[in-house]
């Protein structure tokens, strides 16, 4: 089976490759423009020894030349042409900064919705049998207060900031050649992602990045009135939170997404009588506010953690303080994530301090 991804040398991209290398046996195809936070560094080399890349500018439609390249297209001696198909489209590419969204946000806006009609209609003329769209928890917007246990999936779109607005028109865009020109879609959301090689700017790393330098790290949250007692007015925190999800199960739920759908006899793409494309929130098992990840990070590297609260509305407009999705839908199907939080920062956080060239 052979499988394009986009944005192989991200940060997901790159894991992605090698963990499905480790564990099928399937022939990887990659693109990326490397000009946006995507490393040949981040690849290890047996990996790019066996996969074959394409440098590609994906708000740049792919042309014809690049096109047979993918299909590995010839003529036989018959003078027959013949190509290589490709199964699957993971389709990662995005410019994922959401600060850089901010304040710039329409040079994000553009890239990714550009990119993205460029996939689908390349997806349109190779026809795969499946376009794996992957998406983000931060289309549905900031989740209320736990209890709430997290956003179904087709919960309402309510996107904060421009970032999550490119991500929620990259869907539109999916459903809508999914309904006009059967392009075979799974959308994926997912939680914050967490692993190694991650850049900098991530919250994890630079968790360990302030913890290993002795430096103070902010945690952002909000001053909230819990009791008045006549002209006074004590206050509490309440920290923003997340559900971090390993880049490796992030990995092993879309290996099995892809393998569940082309098995013989796979269960079809949507439910009869539906009008969607299928649809699947990839959830870690545990939620975090801040303070209590960085916490957990400077006992791992074993130094004192310093940090100051920060009001959340300080960073920029649109935060979400917290983001939640209900992953019962793909537990249901049969994935189980193969590794706990626990384990996954034991690992990434001994992997980081042993790779400084990652962390400085």
């Amino acid at each position: 089976m052979r499988i394009l991804l986009t944005g192989m040398g991200g940060f997901i991209g790159s894991h992605c490759l090698e963990y499905w290398y480790k564990n099928t046996e399937w022939e990887l195809v990659g693109l990326d423009s490397f000009r946006h936070k995507g490393y040949v560094s981040r690849i290890p080399e047996y990996v790019l020894s066996k996969t074959r890349i394409f440098t590609h500018d994906l708000t740049v439609p792919i042309d014809p030349p690049l096109e047979n390249l993918l299909l590995n297209r010839w003529i036989d001696d018959r003078g027959v042409v013949n190509e290589r198909p490709i199964d699957v489209i993971v389709n990662m590419a995005s410019d994922s900064a959401v600060e850089r969204s901010t304040t710039d946000p329409t040079h994000c806006l553009r890239n990714n919705y550009e990119l993205m009609i460029n996939m689908l209609e390349f997806a349109r003329r190779v026809k795969p049998k499946l376009f794996i769209q992957i998406s983000t928890d931060e289309v549905y917007g900031e989740a209320e207060p736990a209890p709430f246990p997290g956003h179904i999936e087709w919960d309402k779109i309510v996107p904060s900031n421009p970032y999550a607005a490119s991500k929620a028109a990259q869907e539109a865009l999916a459903i809508a050649y999914w309904r006009t020109y059967g392009v075979p879609i799974i959308i994926t959301n997912c939680m914050n992602i967490i692993g190694e090689r991650q850049d900098p700017e991530k919250f994890l790393p630079k968790i360990i990045q302030c913890v290993a330098k002795g430096t103070e790290i902010p945690i952002y949250g909000d001053l909230v009135d819990y009791e008045r007692q006549g002209d006074s007015v004590d206050c509490e925190w309440q920290i923003g939170s997340r559900v971090y999800l390993d880049v490796l199960n992030k990995a092993d739920a879309l290996k099995f997404l892809i393998q569940t759908y082309l098995r013989p006899g796979a269960l079809p793409l949507y439910s009869a009588g539906e009008k969607l494309p299928a649809r699947f929130n990839i959830c870690g098992d545990t939620e975090l506010n801040n303070l209590e990840l960085a916490k957990m990070v400077a006992k791992l590297v074993g130094k004192e953690l310093q940090y100051r609260l920060v009001q959340s509305n300080s960073i920029r407009p649109g935060y979400d303080r917290r983001y939640a999705l209900d992953g019962s839908k793909l537990k249901q199907l049969g994935w189980k994530q193969p590794y706990s939080l626990e384990e996954s920062l034991t690992r990434i956080v001994s992997w980081t301090m042993k790779n400084h060239h990652w962390l400085v």
